[in-house]
């Protein structure tokens, strides 16, 4: 049985949801993770081509929800570098989400539960000089 490709994002069930219903009202989205300044530390989700990605930011991958064509997830690539060893995932809770992001007005917002990536994880993303090493 072949493992299915590691991915750096993932989305929870009430994400998708939500991602879902933001989608009905504003069109395809995409995410690009915060690096800490006016927002904080908070994934920001903007309708495709309102915000420029560019040779600074990296595509972290796809977020797959039902329904949806794939979610983009970027991250600046000084962030990245602080952050590559780690896996992403969006999750929605209530409260006042960041000033430029979609789901501000809506009473929720957007945040990031992190965990370190496993060691076929790490090895699948070229990251080897990290994997744990055991002896006997």
């Amino acid at each position: 049985m072949t493992r299915p490709t590691p991915s750096r994002v993932d989305v929870t069930p009430e994400a998708a949801t939500f991602l879902v219903d933001l989608t009905a009202q504003h069109g395809p989205l995409m995410f690009h993770q915060s690096g800490g300044c006016c927002d904080g530390s908070s994934p920001m989700c903007y309708p495709v081509g309102f915000f420029r990605v560019g040779a600074v930011d990296v595509h972290l991958g796809d977020l797959l929800v039902d329904g949806l064509d794939p979610i983009e997830v970027y991250m600046s690539r000084s962030q990245f570098e602080y952050w590559k060893y780690t896996h992403l995932t969006i999750d929605v809770v209530p409260g006042r989400g960041a000033g430029f992001s979609v789901e501000s007005p809506e009473g929720k917002r957007f945040l990031i539960r992190s965990r370190m990536l496993d060691d076929d994880e790490l090895r699948a993303f070229g990251l080897d000089e990290a994997v744990t090493r055991t002896t006997s």
